[in-house]
C-alpha cells in the first residue's frame, strides 16, 4: 500500500512541474495563462509566443508522462509483491492530475494532453502511435488541435478493448479490466479539461491552429 501513496505523490509532484509557466516567464518575461487563451499548454505557448517556445514545451510535458511511468516502473521491480499494473496506473492519471492542477502553480496548469501522449506511449506503443497518428491527421485536415484531442482521448478507451499486446507492464500476460478502467479515467481528464473547447466545437466557433509566428 505505501508504494502505491508514494508512487501518487511523486507522479502528482512531477506532474505539477509547469513547463509552460517557466518557459514563458524565462523566454517572454510573462506567464502564459495571463495571454491568449488562459491555457498553461503548447497551443497556447504557440499563440502567445511561438514555435521554439511550444516545441519546447511539449518535450518536456510529454517526459513528464514518459519518466513518470518509468519511476512506477523501477519501483515495481524493487518493491516485492506489488501490483506492477496497478502502480503505472496510478503513475499515469496522477501525474496528468498533477499537470492540470499543479500544486507549485496556484492549481491552474495545462489540458494534459502532452503528458498524457507520454504515458500512452509508454504504457502502450501501439496504442499511442494509434492516438498520436490519428490525432494529427484530424489536427492537420482541421487546424483544430482541441478535436485531434478529444477523439484521440475518445479512441484510447476503445484501442484498449480490442488490442492485448505490446503493453509494458502486463502482469497476468493478458489484459483485464484495470487498462480499461485506467483509460476510462484519462480519456474522461482529458475531456473535462476540454469542456469549453467542446463547447465551442459544438457551436462551430472553435480557435483554428496558425504557424504564422
Amino acid at each position: 500500500m505505501v508504494e502505491y501513496i508514494i508512487m501518487a505523490i511523486i507522479a502528482y509532484l512531477l506532474g505539477s512541474i509547469n513547463f509552460s509557466v517557466i518557459i514563458s516567464k524565462k523566454m517572454a518575461g510573462f506567464d502564459v495563462r495571463e495571454k491568449g487563451s488562459g491555457n498553461a499548454g503548447s497551443t497556447n505557448m504557440l499563440r502567445s509566443i511561438g514555435k521554439r517556445a511550444a516545441a519546447l514545451t511539449l518535450v518536456c510535458d510529454i517526459l513528464k508522462g514518459v519518466v513518470a511511468i518509468i519511476i512506477s516502473i523501477i519501483i515495481g521491480n524493487i518493491v516485492k509483491d506489488t501490483n506492477k499494473e496497478l502502480l503505472l496506473q496510478i503513475a499515469g492519471v496522477a501525474v496528468v492530475i498533477g499537470h492540470t492542477f499543479p500544486i507549485f502553480f496556484q492549481f491552474k496548469g495545462g489540458k494534459g494532453v502532452a503528458t498524457s501522449l507520454g504515458i500512452l506511449l509508454m504504457s502502450n506503443w501501439k496504442i499511442g502511435l494509434i492516438c498520436l497518428v490519428f490525432a494529427l491527421i484530424l489536427i492537420a485536415l482541421t487546424r483544430m488541435v482541441s478535436l485531434g484531442s478529444c477523439v484521440a482521448a475518445i479512441l484510447f478507451p476503445v484501442l484498449t478493448l480490442f488490442i492485448n499486446d505490446s503493453y509494458t507492464v502486463l502482469t497476468s500476460g493478458k489484459t483485464g479490466v484495470s487498462y480499461l478502467i485506467y483509460s476510462i479515467i484519462l480519456a474522461a481528464i482529458i475531456l473535462y479539461n476540454h469542456r469549453s473547447n467542446i463547447q465551442r466545437l459544438l457551436n462551430g466557433t472553435e480557435n483554428k491552429l496558425s504557424f504564422k509566428k
